[in-house]
């Protein structure tokens, strides 16, 4: 098989090495976790939570899997897969970390597209528990955590990839995952993204920045571009499921939401930018 789980974990409380053993993950302290029936494991310690619940909520998710699943997206998916196999070290092995997964859309697309000559260790993490349930159910294969980007339960210098979809970055952690020469492939909405949807429901809409990002500290700018596509969403379920997906569910009034609701047929823009950050060697 191409795809593996990932094994280098660590302890969500004292960074320990975790080993497998049984039904759980255990660490020299003691310290266990058990591995769950749909087959991820929680990493997440109470103290680590800002809210009861945190993360996507379980309709949001149910939303964006159903979004994801028709294939609207289909293009970033391809895009982040041809990015990936292309900056991972030679060898036949290899490990990738999603960071901030959901449900495990991407993740599923990337080992879909693995090459029979290369075995990839795969672990999703997000700090929704519900997108991790959901991933889990659907993927078997690879590894799934409820975790979060601020303290990584992931051991340091394992890593020769990390995605952030759409997520929240954590340089100085990506950076202590990362081995040496690995690579921070970052994916963030355009400022054209879904410009025709929110034209709907915001009264104005506010100037986008068109600066780049900046390289962030122990990286090295290796690649950046930018994907630009037509997105035709037929049906007022679908047209919710994507509002439900994103920010503008809760930044629009309730006026903008309720003009939203009234389509039955969408044409709007994807545009995403693809940024790709090589991890100095002496840093």
């Amino acid at each position: 098989m191409p795809i593996r789980p990932f094994t280098a974990l660590a302890c969500p409380l004292d960074g320990l090495p975790l080993h497998r053993e049984g039904g759980s993950w255990r660490c020299a302290e003691g310290h266990g976790f058990d591995v769950a029936s749909q087959g991820y494991t929680h990493l997440l310690p109470v103290q680590n939570k800002r809210s009861r619940d945190p993360g996507d909520s379980k309709e949001m998710v149910a939303a964006r899997r159903r979004y994801l699943a028709a294939g609207y997206y289909a293009p970033i998916a391809a895009a982040v897969n041809r990015t990936v196999l292309a900056h991972l070290p030679a060898g036949p092995e290899a490990a990738c970390l999603d960071a901030g997964c959901g449900e495990g859309y991407y993740l599923r697309q990337l080992a879909a597209a693995i090459p029979p000559a290369l075995t990839l260790s795969l672990l999703g993490l997000d700090i929704s528990k519900w997108a991790v349930q959901a991933a889990a159910r659907s993927q078997k294969d690879g590894g799934w955590v409820v975790g979060t980007n601020a303290r990584l339960p992931v051991q340091s210098g394992t890593l020769d990839s990390v995605l952030c979809l759409f997520g929240f970055p954590v340089y100085p952690e990506f950076a202590r995952v990362l081995k040496p020469g690995g690579t921070l492939i970052q994916v963030d909405a355009g400022p054209d993204h879904l410009r025709e949807l929110r034209e709907i429901i915001y009264p104005v809409l506010k100037p986008e920045r068109k600066t780049a990002p900046a390289t962030p500290p122990g990286f090295t700018a290796v690649d950046e571009q930018t994907l630009r596509f037509s997105v035709n969403i037929a049906g007022q379920e679908t047209i919710a499921d994507l509002l439900a997906m994103t920010p503008h569910l809760y930044r629009a009034t309730p006026e903008g939401r309720a003009r939203a609701a009234a389509l039955t047929a969408l044409q709007t823009t994807a545009e995403v930018k693809i940024a790709v950050w090589r991890r100095e060697t002496g840093s």
